[in-house]
């Protein structure tokens, strides 16, 4: 079976092309993308919380996969990355981009919960977790990736990535899977009830 996506968002290639003029290397992977696409397209006027914009190619995944009364709320501490997303997506009335730190905006946030939360930065993730997990609604998703060793972690990252697995899967209102594909995921959704 071929498990690559065959179906791409039209902002991609633009999106590639500006990440590789910017020297950025740590944009989402197709096959989470792909994933990403269906999660949303799972949601009809859903809430989308997305930590980590990057340069935009999860975030335009997401809209991919998006009704057009669904909404997506993306968090980027670094403002020239999310300059990138926000050049090529920001058209779209469904984003709203934070440019900030993902833990203080996670402290601050006082809204409504989200039905797909993407936490593909340290807050949320390694930091700020239970907060996270309190903005996800029930019935909704809670999705991490980079979970597989990558050049580049820091020195005792991987005990880390098997503390926050531990944790996850530890917890009695998500059920969990884990997806040995990509570049390593979690999924975890909340229990109604």
């Amino acid at each position: 079976m071929d498990d690559t996506s065959n179906r791409f968002p039209p902002a991609l290639t633009a999106l590639r092309a500006r990440a590789r003029e910017a020297g950025f290397t740590m944009s989402c992977e197709e096959r989470t993308g792909s994933l990403l696409a269906a999660l949303a397209a799972s949601r009809p006027a859903g809430r989308v919380l997305e930590l980590g914009t990057g340069v935009g190619e999860g975030t335009a995944w997401l809209l991919s996969g998006m009704s057009p009364d669904a909404r997506l709320v993306s968090v980027e501490l670094d403002a020239g990355h999310q300059a990138v997303a926000r050049g090529e997506l920001g058209a779209d009335p469904r984003v709203t981009f934070v440019t900030g730190d993902g833990g203080a905006w996670l402290e601050e946030y006082a809204g409504e919960p989200f039905d797909l939360v993407f936490a593909d930065t340290w807050p949320g993730k390694f930091t700020h977790l239970d907060r996270a997990l309190d903005l996800v609604a029930p019935g909704g998703t809670y999705l991490i990736d980079d979970l597989d060793p990558q050049p580049g972690w820091p020195e005792g990252h991987e005990a880390s990535v098997v503390r926050l697995l531990a944790d996850l899967e530890g917890r009695e209102e998500f059920r969990t899977v884990r997806l040995a594909w990509a570049s390593g995921l979690l999924m975890a959704v909340r229990s109604v009830g």
